[in-house]
């Protein structure tokens, strides 16, 4: 997708940024701007995890994209497609790019919430019981086909994704930061799966879709594929940021500007949700703030301290998507989430 930086035609710009180029007389070119936040170590990370990536990951722009602006904007990202189109690979390579801990889990029918959490474990030495910490104690968490597991098991991530803490036997344990969970599913085979609960799919920044890459593409993923002979891809990635630098982006993203008029535009899209006949359920207002956060992190790795309509139309399907529920008539006629969100946003004014 096009950067809206780089679209002569867009005409979007804060006020409180636009900077008038002198010594660019051309009537083609684009406005000039200086930002008010120094965005360049994150621009220039962004691109640098993209060419370590791009070693190995063939195409996936969007995919890519979405998954660190889910990271700079401190969000989990649940990643569908079927088997073979690289969701598990992608985030595990991302993850290393940046010097954080690492942490998969498989899940599967008869797997328990301990299992994710951890247990209390009796210790004859001191005769009292100690926390062992399970798998979900790291930074980044990648859980593959999340939608094997049981809802006894699924509920056990609610409170870690939403507050990024656990309660065990009466005790709060914090999670190290960042946390953050990317998890997959397969949307074609459904057997011995169960579906997300709709408080769990809230807690969702994102639901990315992963498609079949391009004939041109598969052909560069065949050709790569076998000069690396077996050589393991992640050997070939290098970390960028360490923690303390993903904490400060997240905290520098904070700060990037968005107008009222925006605020505005965003409500209107999640509101029309809630009152769309094609729709048995709309979105909640926490999907109104993913909208926001995603789109302040996009203006950002794209080297813009403010948000534009086209950052925040970028973001809206994704944070939409799992949110909400097409009535039973219009998805046996066929009709997608992605559908009836295009047609609300085609609907609703761009403010200019």
């Amino acid at each position: 997708m096009q950067d809206p930086t780089q679209d002569p035609n867009s005409s979007y710009m804060p006020q409180s940024n636009a900077q008038p180029n002198e010594e660019t007389q051309s009537t083609e070119s684009n406005l000039e701007f200086q930002n008010r936040i120094d965005l360049s170590k994150i621009r220039n990370g962004v691109l640098e995890i993209r060419q370590q990536l791009g070693k190995v990951i063939i195409g996936q722009e969007d995919f890519i994209e979405l998954l660190i602006v889910s990271i700079f904007s401190n969000g989990h990202a649940l990643i569908e497609g079927v088997p073979g189109v690289a969701k598990t690979i992608t985030a595990k390579l991302l993850a290393k790019t940046m010097d954080v801990g690492f942490s998969r889990i498989q899940f599967t029918p008869d797997l328990m919430p301990s299992d994710i959490l951890g247990t209390s474990v009796f210790d004859m030495k001191s005769n009292d019981f100690t926390f062992k910490k399970g798998p979900v104690f790291s930074n980044i968490i990648l859980i593959d086909e999340i939608n094997r597991a049981p809802a006894k098991t699924q509920a056990a991530l609610f409170e870690v994704m939403a507050e990024r803490q656990i309660t065990m036997d009466g005790t709060q344990y914090e999670m190290d930061l960042p946390f953050l969970v990317f998890a997959t599913q397969n949307p074609v085979e459904q057997e011995g799966t169960y579906r997300l609960p709709e408080a769990q799919l809230d807690r969702f920044l994102f639901k990315i879709e992963v498609g079949y890459p391009s004939l041109e593409d598969e052909v560069k993923i065949i050709d790569g594929n076998n000069s690396r002979k077996n050589q393991d891809p992640s050997d070939l990635i290098q970390p960028i940021f360490k923690a303390n630098e993903i904490a400060e982006f997240q905290e520098i993203i904070q700060g990037v500007l968005v107008e009222n008029k925006l605020v505005h535009y965003i409500a209107q899209i999640v509101h029309a949700t809630r009152n769309n006949p094609f729709l048995f359920l709309g979105a909640s207002p926490r999907a109104s703030i993913s909208i926001l956060n995603a789109a302040k992190a996009l203006a950002a790795i794209r080297g813009r301290d403010f948000v534009i309509p086209e950052d925040i139309k970028f973001v809206a399907i994704p944070a939409l998507k799992h949110r909400i529920v097409v009535s039973p008539e219009k998805e046996m006629e066929g009709t997608t989430a992605d559908q009836i969100i295009q047609q609300i946003i085609e609907r609703i004014e761009i403010p200019r």
